[in-house]
């Protein structure tokens, strides 16, 4: 069996996928951030024609620097040290950051598009090749649509199906039954492979969908931080992260009832997370928010209890991975080639809860 200690001493795989679980573009644009940090070369990538529906795929094109005009399709690849054993060196210039000693060679990433069509021999194709550079652990990076506010830090949730990984760090096992992503069909078969797995997950305010959320893509990189031997330079992210929260400060400040919306996000979250807080003071909150939300609901979003959107982030994450779906094939037409999991969030979550 595999320990909490074992998944952080070997070679780690860090994993993201545009789409379903990539809401706010925070867990793909954490690890390309990360990509561009570290020395790393390409080691596979998938042929594109096996996995992906150009119709809902669609590649791009674009001007190189050398001034040549390429299409680039969707994809999965994954990237590691050029010379695995020996020190990747500093990771900028502007900062005296370096990968820890412990770490020099241990960082491994896999970052694509979601496919379209076999999951299995996709997954069964990237753990085969993860395997070949004796990758021994893996951790998934995702971000969710979910009933928070913006102005508050952003939650974190981070689990494991493995009860060493579990019990050594300190983390819980999901409990959410539903509709899943590849990320969740690429730790199953991780699992059955007996390679241990860790999941984080951010929470991206469902009210700012459309735009990339640094904030979100910042307090992923701190987790893996966290939990991994390796210092990653922030560069400008923590610029960007205060820029879009004054960003969408202003624009609240030009519309009362997206206002109103994000105070009453406010308060539940600062009841749920005060020290003091007893089950009955929750409780009150809650039938507070929720006469307040039947009022004047908040721009599509449904009523939810505050103790699961801001205590555990699981249940709401099981809310914003089964509207995903419909979110990305809006946003297929506003970014030809890629979405991020978080449109059409307001008219399916108000669906739900008419359901209610």
């Amino acid at each position: 069996m595999t320990d909490g200690q074992d998944l952080l001493s070997g070679r780690l795989l860090v994993v993201a996928f545009e789409g379903w679980n990539d809401a706010g573009d925070a867990a793909t644009g954490a690890v390309r951030m990360l990509k561009d940090q570290l020395e790393l070369t390409q080691l596979f990538e998938v042929d594109p024609e096996l996995y992906f529906d150009f119709q809902f795929n669609r590649p791009v094109i674009s001007t190189d620097a050398e001034g040549k005009r390429r299409l680039t399709w969707p994809s999965a690849k994954l990237y590691g040290p050029a010379h695995p054993g020996e020190p990747v060196g500093q990771l900028a210039d502007d900062a005296e950051m370096r990968i820890s000693a412990a770490n020099n060679d241990n960082v491994y990433l896999l970052v694509g598009t979601e496919p379209s069509r076999s999951w299995k021999a996709f997954c069964a194709e990237l753990l085969d090749a993860a395997l070949t550079h004796d990758v021994s652990a893996i951790i998934f990076l995702g971000a969710m649509l979910a009933d928070v506010p913006h102005t508050r830090p952003i939650s974190v949730f981070t689990s494991s199906e493995n009860p060493e990984v579990r019990q050594s760090l300190d983390i819980e096992r999901s409990t959410y039954e539903g509709p899943v992503g590849v990320l969740s069909a690429l730790a199953d078969a991780a699992d059955l492979l007996d390679i241990p797995t860790l999941s984080i997950w951010a929470s991206v305010p469902h009210y700012v969908q459309h735009s990339p959320s640094p904030k979100a893509m910042l307090a992923l990189i701190d987790k893996l931080e966290e939990l991994i031997d390796v210092v990653i330079p922030r560069g400008e992210l923590m610029e960007q992260a205060a820029e879009w929260e004054q960003t969408i400060d202003s624009l609240a400040a030009e519309d009362e009832e997206m206002a109103m919306y994000i105070r009453q996000l406010e308060a539940a979250r600062d009841t749920v997370e005060a020290p003091e807080a007893s089950g009955e003071a929750i409780a009150r909150e809650f039938e507070r928010y929720l006469r307040t939300s039947d009022v004047k609901k908040g721009p599509g979003v449904a009523s939810e209890d505050p103790k699961r959107t801001a205590g555990t982030d699981q249940p709401r994450r099981a809310a914003g991975e089964e509207r995903a779906d419909d979110s990305s094939k809006a946003t297929r037409d506003e970014k030809p080639g890629e979405h991020t999991g978080g449109d059409d969030e307001g008219r399916d979550a108000e669906d739900d809860s008419e359901k209610d």
